[in-house]
């Protein structure tokens, strides 16, 4: 007697979550909160400076009225003088993911820092590499003899991809990503492996023409100046050491130089332009090799996108 098939169980959807990308002073921010609004959402910050307390003119950090308004989540979760991984921002972005989801909210990632996201949205596995004390010293004294750009072209040597990963102008990650490529024998980019989603998400990016968003980055840099970055680099180095890792974050870096009496206001507020500058158009080669990214550029694309998405 034949026995009646049994139906294959379908897979349950993935939750929905919504990841807002762009270069700096694109207008990721105000996306976010403009969308949280709409659709009953929260935002989880994907921002590597954001991250730390007392650093709020220099990261153009949402306003407290914002927050309140809008709940937020991974700003101001570290002390300057602490380091914070990819692996720990996976781990929290996941955690404030569930958590929303537990509201029946929607989940809505905003930020520039590409390997945060792509942490997250593909899932990366990120291994473990301890410090070798001895190969950073190395590292530490090529610095000094020869300089950041040297170390910085030798790690583009052994991983171009790198280059679209590691700011050129913080020592700290240069440093770091020649120690994670020497120790495993392995590129910097290598050591990430991609794993299963755990979600279903939507990627729109922000696209605005290379004149507006230079525009947009010298605008915010002299409206930073004008409200008080000054004031604010001044108070965080009475409380922690100059050459704290957070400070190596553009704007920091500036105007501690230009307190140091190691360059004029005038220089520094135009390094920080031009550094700013740079800075975009990485994040921008980054995440144009996400072919899932949709770009717009109005909001209203991004409602219209993002309504299909949950209906």
């Amino acid at each position: 007697m034949l026995k009646p098939s049994k139906k294959k169980s379908q897979a349950k959807p993935l939750p929905r979550v919504l990841v807002i990308v762009g270069p700096t002073a694109s207008g990721k921010t105000s996306l976010g909160i403009k969308l949280a609004k709409k659709f009953n959402g929260e935002i989880v910050s994907a921002d590597s400076r954001q991250i730390y307390r007392g650093l709020d003119i220099g990261t153009a950090k949402p306003t407290l009225k914002e927050r309140q308004t809008t709940p937020h989540h991974l700003i101001d979760v570290r002390y300057p003088n602490r380091s914070y991984t990819v692996a720990q921002y996976k781990r929290d972005c996941l955690k404030s993911i569930r958590q929303i989801l537990n509201k029946n909210k929607l989940p809505i990632i905003v930020g520039g820092t590409g390997l945060y996201i792509k942490a997250v949205v593909h899932n990366l596995t990120i291994p473990r590499v301890m410090a070798d004390p001895l190969l950073r010293k190395e590292l530490e004294q090529e610095l000094q003899d020869r300089g950041l750009d040297f170390l910085y072209n030798e790690l583009i040597k052994f991983d171009p991809e790198a280059a679209y990963i590691v700011d050129p102008c913080n020592p700290r990650r240069v440093i770091r990503a020649l120690e994670i490529t020497l120790s495993t024998k392995k590129t910097f980019s290598e050591n990430r492996r991609q794993g299963k989603p755990l979600f279903n998400f939507l990627q729109i990016g922000i696209n605005r023409p290379s004149e507006k968003l230079k525009e947009r980055i010298n605008k915010r840099i002299d409206a930073m100046i004008a409200t008080g970055l000054i004031e604010e680099v001044k108070n965080l180095i009475k409380k922690y050491p100059v050459k704290t890792t957070a400070f190596e974050a553009i704007g920091y870096r500036e105007i501690i130089s230009y307190l140091r009496k190691e360059t004029s206001l005038e220089e520094a507020v135009e390094l920080m332009k031009k550094n700013s500058w740079r800075f975009a158009k990485r994040q921008m080669t980054w995440f144009r090799k996400d072919k899932n990214i949709h770009w717009i550029t109005t909001p209203k694309e991004a409602e219209k996108l993002t309504r299909a998405f949950l209906a």
